[in-house]
């Protein structure tokens, strides 16, 4: 691995450039100076990797994180942006971490007990030991809540806290998290992104792997359930949220339904998933919904998120929700001020790892010390929000306040000093991070996670993420603009089983799972958006001349054009064409094909694919990483004055969207999801038949209509295969319309349809059919009885209106009305 005889080694020269440009804080320098060789066995590894070029495994972590599909949002932006990750993970040894465990354990432990007490006996408001503003105070503090059993015994299930390591090396707390924790799933795709690129590399350094973690969690989900094989969720508030990419990934990952809140219904004080089958028992619930969300009974009475009736069933014992609403009060930086003696008092120990020290404006000394230390300080709001001379509410270093927002901070100290903190300035140590092929130290912050597992013990993460910023304090615990992340990686003193969150022995089960109606509803529309944009795509490219005929395109007849620029037109997809009624010159066309693609119609391309990406979104933890990479990538752009140009931009969307349709039909297992999915292609694909057929298959068609119809239906192949005579109305009309062995056929779609309706689950008990399957059987009927010499408009369009009433009674019977309990009549209750 030497560059050159004689010369260091890669990885040597690496660290020996490195070393004298870190601080004695360093957590490599340190790591180095006390003998331990995992850093020098890292960079030693990582150089044969990248063959002496650091840029080159960074380039393939983050081609791995866009693989994964790791994204997440800034608060108040619409599109997502990608998860940044260093290349060199941040390595901590087996005994340092043995430390942060022990203490991360205790300070979720304690706050349970803290927890407890304040939605139970309230011992400590009663006997001074905290005040009881630290409850009232606080936005997330819920009356109601107080005197309610958690089922399952516990209000966390889960804990996270962003820790940070000072130049000394000691660690510290910065901040709790308690509502509804995000970053678990961050930490696994880091993970998983750097195993991808080091390969062996991170068994032969001894890490230990993070699946155990995830597999004790949902174990101690099940455990805290009723029943012995319960049904769990993740309620996420659907696909806006900053980390709605990380519910979906984690969601899968787990095994757990992503729910949304109009996917759940309470009856009887039990709570249910609305799917496909009916009302299905759901017994937990893992939320990212904040607690004033997610029950407009008893919080906010305003959201359109929740579940009505979800405390009814909480307070019942009949539905686990972690954690439990009102957990979010712990969360107040002013808690931090009190919890050395806390812990001392409830658990009988000082607390194994240190707040930052923190004077809570509330009590008298503390604000005249705060106010004296000022410049020496950072101010943060004692519970969130918004304060006078914090209007962002974020903490503030009292030495960069101007005067004017000093004098407004003065003010607000005076009016309302109890929702102040100072904190003390905890400047950061360092860790290597990668910049222009070089180590560069780097202040970090780590955020570490606790769950129970089936015992009702704490289980910590043998690792979770870094984050590095810009500024060396608690700010840098952001994960905002320019900052990225790392793998944190815990090296262990002997090799580390192979395992993974599957355990070694399951019972084996064919059983797909549970459909939500969302999600089936959502599946169908993909299904047909999808089958919509390839059908405008055909009738572009036939616009512009992309035919296989020699003499199609611009030397069609001007009857077969108009009837072309009709179709786009009552399609929905060419709304902004502004031409005229006559004869289609060149330019005539392609501005109605510019419009069909580039603009603000309903079935334009581009608004299609718009739908599809928000369906996408929203269905992410149903789809693989190859449909939705395809799905997520931009729309190709082109000169408006070009044809040829326009044309090679619409047969390329279109390989996209045929890409799609064959993952669709090969990698798709043949479950309910699968089948909704096709459903919605094919009644698009039938729709858009019938319709073709009506505009260039009537009786007086001429060859220039009947070879358009069969591009547009990809059968020209066919025809030319089974006819060797010219075009003739009556056998493209057969093909076309009636030929059951075409897979673009109007027979085709039809038989396809009854075969997954007749799949798909029922809710009646008397054997007798539903409403969308005696539609489905009708329309069989109506194609099999059919000939082609009578195929009229008429009767393709009896037809027609049987396909658009079949969609509207496949969504009254499986996808979600309103807030009705689905098919309430005759729900099954499992």
């Amino acid at each position: 691995m030497s560059q050159l005889p004689g010369l260091p080694t890669w990885g040597e020269g690496w660290l020996a450039s490195y070393l004298p440009r870190a601080t004695s804080g360093d957590i490599l320098r340190g790591d180095v100076g006390r003998g331990a060789r995992w850093w020098n066995h890292l960079l030693e590894g990582m150089a044969g990797l990248g063959e002496g070029n650091l840029n080159h495994l960074q380039d393939r972590i983050t081609r791995q994180v866009a693989e994964i599909g790791t994204s997440f949002r800034l608060p108040g932006e619409a599109h997502e942006r990608p998860w940044r990750i260093s290349a060199i993970p941040l390595l901590i040894g087996e005994d340092e971490w043995r430390g942060i465990e022990r203490a991360i354990g205790q300070r979720a432990e304690l706050l349970e007990r803290v927890l407890a007490d304040i939605f139970g006996e309230q011992a400590l408001f009663r006997d001074g030991a905290l005040p009881a503003v630290m409850a009232t105070g606080s936005e997330h503090f819920w009356r109601t809540m107080i005197g309610v059993p958690p089922p399952g015994g516990h209000r966390l299930h889960t804990y996270v806290a962003d820790i940070g390591r000072g130049p000394d090396g000691e660690w510290r707390v910065l901040a709790d998290y308690s509502r509804a924790p995000a970053g678990a799933g961050y930490a696994l795709e880091n993970r998983l992104a750097a195993s991808r690129v080091m390969g062996t590399l991170y068994t032969r350094l001894n890490i230990r792997r993070l699946a155990p973690f995830f597999s004790a969690f949902r174990e101690g989900m099940a455990a805290a359930c009723k029943r012995s094989d319960p049904r769990i969720g993740l309620l996420t508030p659907g696909r806006f949220n900053q980390s709605y990419a990380e519910q979906a990934h984690l969601a899968r990952y787990l095994g757990f339904l992503l729910v949304e809140g109009e996917d759940l219904a309470v009856r009887e004080d039990q709570l249910f998933v609305r799917t496909i089958e009916g009302l299905k028992r759901i017994d937990a619930l893992w939320r990212r919904l904040d607690t004033r969300f997610i029950d407009p009974l008893t919080f906010d009475a305003q959201s359109a998120i929740g579940v009505p009736g979800l405390m009814d069933a909480v307070s019942a014992g009949n539905a686990v929700v972690a954690n439990a609403p009102g957990a979010g009060v712990i969360e107040a930086t002013a808690l931090s001020a009190f919890l050395p003696g806390l812990a001392r008092r409830l658990t009988g120990e000082q607390l194994h790892m240190p707040n930052i020290a923190t004077w809570w404006c509330g009590q008298e000394r503390e604000r005249e010390q705060v106010e004296a230390m000022l410049d020496e300080l950072l101010i943060a709001p004692a519970f969130g929000g918004p304060l006078p001379g914090l209007p962002d509410g974020r903490p503030v270093l009292g030495a960069d306040l101007s005067p004017a927002a000093r004098a407004e901070l003065a003010e607000g100290l005076r009016r309302r000093p109890q929702d102040y903190v100072g904190q003390e300035v905890v400047h950061l140590s360092t860790a290597p991070t990668l910049v222009d092929n070089m180590l560069v130290p780097c202040p970090f912050t780590m955020r570490v996670f606790a769950c129970r597992d089936a015992d009702g013990q704490w289980t910590i993460m043998p690792g979770g993420f870094a984050r590095f910023g810009a500024q060396g304090d608690v700010r840098a615990a952001v994960m905002g603009e320019g900052a990225f992340s790392a793998d944190v990686c815990v090296v262990a003193h002997r090799p580390v089983d192979a395992v993974t969150l599957v355990p070694p022995k399951v019972a084996i089960r064919r059983n797909p799972g549970t459909l939500p109606s969302r999600a089936a509803d959502n599946l169908f529309w993909l299904g047909r958006y999808l089958e919509r944009g390839e059908a405008t795509l055909r009738l572009v490219r036939a616009a512009l001349g992309g035919t296989i005929e020699a003499d199609a395109g611009a030397g069609l007849l001007p009857r077969t054009m108009t009837r072309l620029r009709g179709l786009l037109i009552s399609s929905g997809a060419a709304t902004d064409w502004a031409g005229g009624g006559g004869d289609l010159g060149e330019q005539d066309m392609l501005a109605l094909a510019l419009s069909a693609v580039d603009g603000n119609g309903l079935a334009s391309v581009r608004r299609l694919l718009a739908n599809v990406h928000a369906i996408g979104e929203g269905t992410r933890d149903r789809l693989s990483a190859d449909v939705w990479r395809l799905i997520d990538e931009p729309m190709p752009e082109g000169r408006a004055e070009d044809a040829a140009g326009l044309l090679n931009r619409a047969t390329a969307l279109q390989v996209r969207f045929s890409a799609l349709a064959g993952l669709a039909a090969e990698n798709m297992g043949r479950t309910a999801a699968w089948r909704f999915h096709d459903v919605g292609r094919r009644i698009e694909r039938a729709v858009l038949a019938c319709r073709l057929l009506r505009n260039f298959a009537d009786d007086d068609a001429s060859a220039d209509d009947l070879t358009t119809l069969l591009d547009l239906t990809d059968s020209q192949i066919s025809y030319r295969a089974r006819y060797m005579t010219e075009l003739s109305l009556a056998p493209v009309r057969d093909l076309v319309a009636l030929d059951a062995y075409n897979p673009r056929s109007l027979a085709y779609q039809v038989a396809s349809i009854g075969k997954h309706l007749a799949a798909l689950p029922v809710l009646r008990d008397d054997g007798m059919a539903e409403e969308q399957q005696l539609i489905a059987i009708e329309l069989g009927g109506l194609v099999a009885l059919a000939k082609a010499e009578a195929l009229g408009g008429h009767a393709v369009m009896a037809i027609e209106n049987r396909l658009l009433a079949l969609s509207d009674a496949i969504g009254r019977r499986y996808f979600l009305q309103g807030g009705e309990a689905l098919r309430a009549a005759s729900m099954i209750l499992a």
